[in-house]
């Protein structure tokens, strides 16, 4: 597996491109630049400050904050040091905090950009042992300053060329069903990853890059950062959530990804502006057709991106339909920490696949075991969970990674995911029901923003759902929308699977009310614990109540 590994190229760039541009992080408005030779400067800098702190090769180093320029500066340093990064996502609650430092057994943490440090601070007082560096925005008071390091020490020397088996990073899973495991990642992995990446979708000089999804999370650290530092492209980092859209379109990416709750929000925000009657009488104007699309493109920013991407989580084949019409096509792709986020991608772009996943990667084997579960082969796999030889025993079996989803490969080897394993729930009434499948069937007749269908144990399924509020929002008029849906969907369904009811629910569900994960996945038996009552004595003869 001998891959050009991203701290090597980066050495590369730094001597042969030292003055162009690599990294624009906004400030106030406007692009604070850094060249490809300030990046390794400032990283070689960092490696001489944490051997100054009396860290050494192999320590653990955790790392905390929203996408900012730093990140991607820190964790080189972590390379070029030979420091095992522990990344936490920024949103992390203190037991989540705690837990990944003291498993990791971290020796020193990163504090960057946050929203929020009340977490943070909660469980930094029991560890105040820990030394920790502030990146230079506001935040919590450390220990060190970034700045500072950087003035204060010179370069380090050093040109690692670490084996492809060592361990790079513990990537802490974003722990849908308890407490987050360690996936123990290597350089060797690492680097096929994102090569295979750029082969396959044709990355290149002149590209841009737009960093916004959480760095703590295995697909952005691949598919954006990894790449970023392998091809040598141009990235830009947002200022913050509110001026987000319009940072997108400051830097105008050729490679743009994100996650289906966002592509939801940006096509509400167009549905308020340009509702769907007037948008689809529109776009059979032949010459208006044109200049709707241009416009809806250049409102996002990405009227310059050449590849779309979805990932994390499940997307209605029907909301990418929505974007395929506008001339924004959409590749969705699937993954996981253990497999690098690599597994497959419907790229190039097939609208005929639209539904699927996409098929495997170049490299890439995917079977389908007797049990449904879908079972991945590569050289893009992760070692096993750290500190948990049980669990890693039963996740890699004779080299297939079993990634715990159900699913099915088309004559064409194209893969659908009908939901995880242990998302199957079973009824009173004895019977098991895949939720996934019916609720992307829901997302595709129905306007509501986020929901999750639960039933274990109760009588019959019940659909929590969080109703988009459109402008001027008529209860009434909603709910005889939703009764048509259901009615639409239960003549589809087996009995046992029919939905009962559906609890309109009040308050949104987010990372910081705890019922989702950092990747914005839905907590599906939180959700079943605490509305399991209400399903269970759901009222006869009453299909929508709303949550007071």
């Amino acid at each position: 597996m001998a891959q050009q590994k991203p701290y090597l190229q980066m050495l590369r760039w730094a001597e042969e491109r030292p003055n162009e541009i690599f990294l624009r992080q906004i400030i106030n408005r406007k692009f604070n630049d850094f060249t490809y030779s300030d990046v390794v400067d400032q990283a070689l800098r960092i490696v001489t400050a944490l051997r100054g702190m009396g860290l050494e090769p192999g320590d653990r180093v955790a790392l905390i904050s929203k996408n900012c320029a730093e990140w991607f500066t820190a964790d080189l340093a972590m390379m070029l040091g030979s420091y095992i990064s522990v990344p936490i996502f920024p949103t992390a609650g203190s037991e989540t905090i705690s837990h990944v430092l003291d498993h990791s057994e971290s020796k020193a943490l990163f504090v960057g950009k946050l929203d929020d440090t009340q977490a943070l601070k909660e469980s930094l007082v029991e560890r105040s042992d820990i030394p920790t560096i502030a990146f230079p925005y506001p935040t919590i008071n450390c220990g060190y300053d970034w700045k500072d390091l950087v003035a204060q020490n010179d370069r380090a020397d050093v040109k690692p060329d670490h084996q492809d088996d060592e361990l790079m990073s513990i990537v802490y899973t974003s722990g849908t069903s308890g407490l987050p495991k360690g996936a123990m990642l290597t350089y060797g992995a690492h680097a096929w990853s994102a090569q295979q990446l750029i082969n396959h979708i044709g990355m290149r000089e002149g590209e841009r890059l737009f960093s916004y999804l959480p760095l703590a999370h295995i697909t952005e650290r691949v598919y954006i950062m990894a790449t970023a530092m392998n091809a040598g492209i141009c990235t830009a980092f947002p200022e913050s959530l509110d001026t987000f859209i319009e940072d997108v379109k400051m830097h105008r990416p050729t490679l743009f990804i994100s996650v289906p709750r966002l592509w939801t929000l940006f096509q509400q925000r167009i549905q308020e502006k340009l509702p769907d009657s007037k948008l689809n009488i529109l776009l059979k104007l032949p010459i208006i057709s044109g200049l709707i699309k241009k416009k809806v493109a250049t409102n996002l920013g990405l009227d310059q991106a050449r590849v779309l991407g979805c990932g994390s989580a499940p997307v209605s084949a029907a909301l990418l339909r929505w974007y395929e019409k506008l001339g924004l096509n959409i590749t969705e792709a699937w993954g996981m920490t253990e497999s690098y986020a690599y597994s497959t991608l419907n790229y190039p772009f097939r609208s005929d696949k639209i539904g699927s996943v996409g098929n495997a990667g170049p490299g890439v084997e995917i079977k389908i075991a007797e049990d449904e579960e879908i079972l991945v082969r590569s050289q893009g796999l992760f070692t096993g969970y750290y500190k948990n030889p049980e669990a890693s025993a039963e996740t890699i079996v004779d080299g297939w990674l079993h990634t715990g989803d159900i699913g099915f490969l088309d004559n064409e080897g194209f893969l659908t995911i009908q939901g995880r394993k242990n998302d199957t729930f079973k009824t009173a009434k004895g019977k098991f029901v895949a939720p996934v499948p019916i609720e992307k069937r829901l997302f595709e007749l129905s306007n509501i923003e986020m929901m999750c269908l639960v039933g274990s144990g109760m009588p019959g399924p019940v659909l929590l759902a969080l109703p988009h509020h459109f402008p001027d929002f008529d209860r009434e008029r909603y709910e005889r929308r939703v009764k048509h849906v259901i009615e639409t969907i239960n003549g589809e369904l087996e009995s046992h699977a029919k939905i009962r009811g559906v609890l309109m629910i009040k308050e949104p569900w987010s990372i910081e009310n705890g019922l989702l994960t950092p990747t914005l996945k839905i907590r599906r038996h939180l959700l079943e614990k605490k509305y399991h009552d209400i399903g269970a004595t759901w009222p006869s003869g009453t299909l929508v109540q709303w949550e007071e």
